[in-house]
């Protein structure tokens, strides 16, 4: 099972909201999800349609007495199948004050404790962290081996996500305890050119840390938690939707084995360079995502960018073994079928994809 923090002590970024969405694209995929709630706040409870107020139990009894408390399998609630919640509760911001007489190591690996017995039911535990560095974000830090650090697109948030690096770096150096760290830009309007310039600063800035996907500013992701269901299941042809599926792709990727070759390299299908071209005099940021790799925007893409005139021209070169493939580009954020390409067909999420014939 992989365990993933969603952390930022910064509220209003889009902790539980990608918990909650990640978790759904991820089930539609066929994977098995716990949702754990480790905010008092019980906001991942709430998305997911589940009244906190009602249960008879949650992770406090799990997490404050392992020995007489409950199991964890006994207080998760299932939301639908291949998707499960380990519900909070306000009583959960009392957990510090109960275990301050215990040593520090043993406090924070209650969390990580508690998910080994139920590793073998579940691909994935996502874990939305509270607006805060303490006990409840340890113990979140110490159970995970990833971490999902959701940033909105602004100037403020930037300054403090690298103020959080290093506190999470400080942390792992003490509970020697290695964390791999990715950065989510969230609340993206590329509307706005400040939105875009912001995007670009946090690529530039983060690099490799951040992730390819965007997620876009929606009305839908809203309507979504307020119906208590992931927006995949709310909207599936959304653009939230579409966010947080190939979120779900890249996550996935990322964790999977190197693959081996089915057949020998010198019986593969031969590939070749194949260039495609977008213009426009606005974008600032185009990547381009498809079935030849995993739709996952430029994975194995070498891009060319050239200014002409007021036109920029983004180049993506693919080596593509004969075929048909379908593709679609993603400008500032958004995905889009090609412009320049009429040759379309109605993809699995009812968004138009572009068709490339390699001969």
């Amino acid at each position: 099972m992989r365990s993933i923090a969603i952390v930022n002590q910064k509220g209003g970024c889009g902790k539980t909201t990608t918990t909650v969405n990640l978790a759904g694209a991820l089930v539609a995929e066929g994977q098995r999800v716990l949702v754990v709630d480790m905010d008092p706040q019980a906001h991942s409870c709430l998305a997911l349609g589940v009244e906190p107020d009602e249960l008879d139990e949650n992770l406090y009894e799990v997490l404050s007495d392992p020995v007489a408390g409950s199991n964890l399998e006994d207080v998760c609630v299932p939301i639908r199948d291949g998707l499960a919640l380990a519900p909070s509760s306000v009583i959960l911001s009392a957990l510090e004050q109960k275990l301050a007489s215990e040593r520090q190591q043993a406090r924070t690996e209650r969390l990580a404790i508690a998910l080994e017995s139920v590793a073998a039911d579940y691909d994935y535990a996502l874990i939305d962290c509270p607006p805060n560095v303490g006990l409840l974000t340890f113990n979140a830090l110490r159970a995970a081996r990833e971490v999902i650090v959701p940033v909105e697109t602004s100037f403020f948030a930037i300054d403090g996500v690298q103020k959080l690096l290093e506190t999470i770096g400080l942390l792992s150096e003490r509970l020697q305890h290695q964390l791999d760290v990715r950065i989510l830009p969230t609340l993206y309007d590329g509307r706005t050119r400040y939105a875009r310039q912001t995007l670009s600063d946090i690529r530039e800035l983060f690099s490799e840390l951040c992730f390819d996907t965007v997620i876009r500013q929606t009305v839908k992701l809203r309507e979504a938690a307020r119906r208590g269901v992931p927006v995949v299941f709310y909207a599936a042809s959304s653009n939230a939707a579409a966010d947080y599926q190939a979120l779900a792709l890249e996550v996935d990727a990322s964790g999977a084995p190197a693959v081996v070759p089915l057949i020998p390299e010198e019986i593969a299908p031969e590939t070749r360079e194949v260039e495609l071209h977008f213009r426009n005099t606005d974008a600032g940021d185009v990547r381009i995502a498809g079935d030849f790799n995993g739709w996952v925007p430029d994975k194995g893409v070498r891009s060319i960018i050239e200014s002409k005139g007021a036109t920029r021209v983004w180049t993506k070169v693919l080596k593509l073994a004969p075929g048909t493939y379908e593709y679609r580009y993603i400008v500032d954020g958004e995905w889009r079928a090609d412009p320049d390409n009429p040759t379309k067909v109605v993809g699995s999420t009812g968004s138009a994809h572009s068709i490339l014939v390699v001969r």
